[in-house]
């Protein structure tokens, strides 16, 4: 199959509204192809000691968000939408770049081949490392290694939330909880939380592509005795409740999510979320307090912020 992909020039900072914005229009996926991204491979440190050199030397100098669209008869009014939103963020804000687009059409193996290169082996926490498949890794005592095949669910892959979501899970499991994934994507924090040693996870994503990927990944790293994969808009018609919520998405929707989401966890159950600019922070941090949730830990990384909150009601 061909794909539409459609190219953003941006910045690291404006990188995370014109991913959203491509979602929000209709992107199948997103990348982020950051050159801040990848650490100094002359200051090698554990698994970044695989990258090799040439690949920064290859990098372009602007971000680039990769978005690939359905190649069908809305995709000129998507674009046009898309033109009018890049016009209107370019005179508000200076420190977003370009913004200009570039298109083509790409078969779908070109497309994998596209973010391929730039997806490694990362420690997620303390033991936990996430691994493409296609990568080779020799594990250190005690890690435990998450085999991941992104596919059309991988989205941006800004690893820094990923790994802020998996170090409070460590932090927090103790041992059979049930857990609830909203917006699993490839399935990795589901994934992550089985293997620290959850009873039950729910692992859900409104993206059929993305239940597809997540339910494939949670077989492959054999926890499918553990996670429950399921198709749905974040947890409409769900009657499931847990211990621990976990949510890897954006701001938006946690700000929107949060006091619905209530009543899927028990009193004094935990809620981690990440996946926020660090911009939005406080405005996500009030919408937790006014839905009754305490918050507990905040952390950051880079341009990105994660909480740790319980529900106190």
């Amino acid at each position: 199959m061909n794909w539409i992909e459609l190219i953003v020039h941006t910045t690291t900072v404006g990188s995370d509204w014109v991913s959203d914005c491509l979602m929000e229009l209709g992107a199948t996926g997103t990348m982020i192809e950051d050159k801040a991204d990848i650490p100094d491979p002359s200051k090698p440190h554990g698994i970044w000691e695989i990258i090799d050199p040439k690949l920064l030397d290859d990098m372009p100098e602007d971000v680039l968000v990769h978005a690939w669209f359905v190649p069908d008869s809305s995709f000129p009014s998507i674009l046009s939408g898309l033109q009018g939103r890049l016009d209107a963020m370019r005179q508000e804000r200076a420190d977003f770049g370009s913004l200009l687009t570039d298109t083509r059409t790409v078969s779908e193996d070109s497309w994998a081949e596209v973010w391929k290169k730039y997806y490694k082996p990362f420690y997620a926490g303390d033991h936990l490392v996430i691994k493409p498949t296609w990568e080779d890794f020799s594990p250190a005592p005690g890690d435990r290694v998450i085999e991941i095949d992104p596919g059309m669910a991988f989205g941006s892959g800004t690893h820094e939330t990923t790994g802020m979501c998996i170090s409070l899970l460590e932090e927090t499991v103790r041992g059979g909880e049930r857990i609830i994934d909203v917006g699993t994507g490839s399935g990795i924090l589901a994934i992550a939380a089985a293997l620290l040693g959850a009873g039950h996870v729910l692992a859900v994503d409104i993206d059929p592509d993305a239940v597809r990927v997540a339910s494939e990944n949670v077989a492959h790293n054999h926890v499918e005795n553990v996670v429950t994969v399921l198709e749905g808009d974040l947890l409409k018609d769900v009657p499931d409740t847990c211990e621990i919520c976990v949510a890897n998405i954006i701001s938006d929707i946690i700000i929107s999510f949060a006091t619905p989401l209530k009543e899927h966890i028990l009193p004094g159950g935990l809620f981690i979320c990440s996946g926020i600019v660090n911009v939005r922070e406080e405005e996500v941090r009030q919408a937790l307090l006014a839905a009754g949730f305490e918050i507990l830990k905040t952390e950051h990384k880079g341009e990105w912020t994660a909480f740790l909150s319980r529900r106190n009601d």
